[in-house]
């Protein structure tokens, strides 16, 4: 994929000028710094909760070519924050919905998707192609390769963060000398097993609230103007609606980045958690046939899901409640004799329990696919 940049415009059209108006009227902005916008480039890394205000917004001010990475598909729980997206759209791939949405609220712009997970493989080359990346993301490893792969291609970062009611945006690699996520977090939250806002809950506007920070970063990069938060860190409580900026410097240590080969094993520290940590449908029906009483089937799903269609033997434990001491504490005696499996609609949320389930020190697997793909095993 290459996105030409060979094209510059020194117009806007009649749309434009009469879709951004408000912006033209601006003296920060007008007629040239709104072609900066047109002509500018943002990589926005996730279709998520922050990734759903940052691309509506983006899409909004007309930054001129919008890329959108993700491999994930839109489920249900995901439209409490995840507001570019709509309940008819469960199922799809939010690359397409978020597309389809954006591109519906302003057709100047140009969109590209890329339907996979970053990883140090595809980083540089998708990273390359754009002007400013946005890290939308909502785990540690990837975090750290989107910081290392901006170093390597001298890309600007903004950064965003949520958890429960609280957010936290910054600007990351701007200049030679601003700081990156090494300086913020020098070693991996993932070691000290720190969880994620997926697995800690959030409050949908946060998520908004800190995109719409996100996109102010960006725009004001683009523009040249204000004071941009290089070398800062917004944080903003909502229950208290305190706001705070904390300042970090720069280490050179943490600048010595040449390729991403150097830390495979760093950001695999979330991927092959994933990869230990799930089984195939076959494998599972394999198993569950074979050694029933040997096999303790959690069903993460909503009380609802589960009294609508289950699996025979399988117990309903909604991911909400995996973290109350008198569930963790039948499964952990159950550990002790039966091999533990997480299961859901599709496979996401098993997933977040299985990661929850190992904080605890609890080993167990999620099945890829979800109840369907087991159910449709079963019938065959």
């Amino acid at each position: 994929m290459t996105i030409s940049k060979d094209i510059e415009f020194n117009f806007l059209n009649e749309d434009e000028l009469e879709r951004y108006q408000k912006h033209l009227t601006l003296q920060e902005i007008g007629t040239e710094g709104q072609l900066k916008l047109k002509n500018s480039s943002v990589l926005c890394v996730g279709a998520g909760g922050l990734g759903s205000s940052v691309l509506i917004y983006l899409a909004a001010a007309g930054i001129g070519k919008i890329g959108i990475i993700d491999n994930d598909h839109v489920e249900k729980s995901n439209l409490q924050r995840q507001i570019i997206h709509e309940t008819n759209k469960i199922g799809n791939l939010k690359i397409d919905s978020a597309k389809e949405r954006i591109k519906k609220l302003n057709p100047n712009i140009e969109v590209f998707t890329f339907n996979t997970r970053i990883s140090s493989e595809n980083a540089l080359e998708i990273i390359k192609e754009f002007d400013i990346i946005c890290d939308c993301t909502d785990n540690f490893g990837t975090r750290y390769l989107i910081n290392d792969a901006c170093l390597i291609l001298n890309k600007p970062l903004i950064f965003g963060s949520v958890q429960g009611f609280e957010g936290q945006v910054s600007v990351f690699n701007l200049h030679k000398n601003s700081p990156n996520l090494r300086d913020l977090l020098p070693e991996s939250p993932l070691k000290n097993s720190i969880p994620s806002c997926a697995e800690n809950g959030v409050v949908g506007i946060s998520t908004g609230l800190i995109g719409i920070f996100q996109v102010n970063e960006i725009i004001k990069i683009i523009l040249k103007k204000g004071e941009i938060l290089d070398g800062q860190i917004l944080i903003f409580n909502l229950l208290n609606i305190n706001m705070k900026k904390l300042y970090l410097k720069s280490d050179q240590v943490n600048k010595r980045i040449t390729n991403l080969t150097q830390f495979v094993d760093f950001y695999c520290e979330y991927e092959c958690f994933e990869k230990d940590n799930k089984i195939n449908a076959i494998d599972f029906s394999s198993l569950f046939k074979e050694k029933p009483d040997k096999v303790l089937l959690i069903d993460v799903r909503e009380n609802e899901e589960f009294s609508h269609s289950s699996i025979k033997g399988s117990i309903s434990i909604p991911l909400s409640n995996l973290n109350q001491e008198s569930d963790l504490e039948f499964i952990q005696k159950e550990s002790l004799i039966k091999e533990v499996f997480t299961i859901c609609k599709s496979g996401k949320r098993s997933e977040k329990a299985s990661k929850i389930l190992s904080q605890f020190k609890i080993q167990s697997k999620s099945i890829e696919g979800g109840i369907e793909k087991i159910k449709e095993i079963f019938c065959d």
